[in-house]
């Protein structure tokens, strides 16, 4: 997977930017507030997941501008394509996104074309921050993979919601507890599934993660990575989610009731889960050192990129977002090893901060504008 070319203007502070990257490195310089975060940000919103700054789509276009216009052609093995995005002051509810000239009703219809692995800072305390970080990078990473997963995804969002909003009429005298089951049904079964996925991806991930962090910690330190469910004891070999792993879900969901009402909200399900770690067997969320959460949140992110690579037989775009003065010059070595073989787009505010750019292309952003060094 390479991006070819890219055309961003209007999108935030930048203007008329248009490179050709490197199929390799690509180094973007400049002081902070001046664009680098926003064009790693324009690459990442045309792979259709919603921006990782959570930016509303009044917000994508410049202060001083009607449009934001977005144009990125990328190619792998098989064929170029073209993506274009473009959102208009004037008519904020109708973006228009096309991929290879047909538009596209959603920018969730992009998704699985142009497939990118974005790192940022806040990924940095991705293994000692909210059970909810873990769950949405799970969920993303399966959803590269499987397209379809992302929708039961937002379904099960739904009618969790729908569910909740029950229980707190229940416990009001408004509703009555057999208005449950029919959310009930629907909950397990789209539970069911998310469970089973996830904890597949989770052992993936954990074989990978264990490989890297073993290599990071030069062999001082062991990596286990598990899915912790809220619904199941046990996931192991066990692939039927439209019997056997829904009746449970559902078993577990009416055993729950009385727990739910009082809490006013579902108290069990994957809406409740977590990815744990232990490093040598001391659970890493609690007891890790600064090191070892960042290390730990450079092989989760490594891993997502790896697993995505073998799946797809095509390796992502990788998008490091001032992550490099972040980490020690070992750390940073150690992420530059990995990726080599990727096309990487990483921004900084110094060149100091990177260990090796040979062979790449370096910019220069100021006020939105983006130069060749």
């Amino acid at each position: 997977m390479l991006i070819s070319e890219l055309y961003v203007s209007g999108f935030k502070n930048l203007k008329d930017v248009n490179i050709r990257p490197d199929e390799k490195i690509n180094i973007f310089i400049g002081e902070n507030a001046q664009g680098k975060t926003n064009l790693i940000e324009a690459i990442w919103l045309c792979s259709g997941v919603r921006s990782f700054r959570s930016t509303k789509d009044k917000d994508m276009i410049d202060l001083e501008g009607d449009k934001a216009e977005i144009m990125l052609r990328f190619k792998n093995d098989f064929r170029e394509q073209e993506i274009g995005y473009s959102v208009i002051r004037q008519d904020l509810k109708n973006k228009r996104i096309t991929l290879n000239g047909v538009r596209l009703p959603l920018a969730s219809k992009l998704f699985g074309k142009l497939r990118c692995v974005v790192f940022t800072p806040e990924d940095l305390s991705l293994s000692k921050g909210s059970p909810d970080n873990r769950r949405q990078f799970l969920d993303l990473s399966v959803s590269q993979i499987k397209g379809t997963y992302a929708a039961v995804v937002n379904r099960y969002a739904n009618i969790l919601e729908q569910r909740n909003m029950l229980l707190k009429n229940i416990a009001f005298g408004k509703s009555s507890q057999d208005e449950l089951d029919v959310w009930d049904i629907q909950l397990s079964k789209l539970g069911a599934y998310i469970s089973m996925m996830r904890y597949n991806y989770s052992k993936k991930l954990d074989s990978f993660a264990a490989r890297l962090f073993d290599d990071i910690s030069k062999g001082r330190e062991k990596l286990i990575l598990k899915y912790q469910s809220t619904v199941f004891d046990e996931l192991e070999g066990r692939t039927d989610y439209i019997n056997d792993l829904s009746v449970e879900y559902l078993s577990r969901l009416e055993r729950s009731r009385n727990d739910d009402i009082k809490a006013g909200f579902t108290t069990k399900g994957v809406h409740r889960d977590d990815l744990v770690g232990t490093i040598n067997g001391v659970p890493v969320r609690e007891f890790a050192s600064q090191g070892q959460h960042r290390s730990a949140a450079l092989v989760l992110k490594l891993s997502q990129a790896y697993i995505l690579t073998e799946e797809t037989e095509d390796p992502p775009v990788i998008l490091l977002d001032d992550v490099m003065s972040e980490l020690d010059r070992s750390r940073q070595e150690f992420v530059t090893s990995k990726i080599h073989d990727m096309q990487v787009f990483i921004t900084c505010c110094d060149m100091n901060e990177i260990i090796d750019s040979s062979g790449g292309c370096i910019y220069r952003i100021d006020g939105g504008r983006v130069k060749k060094n």
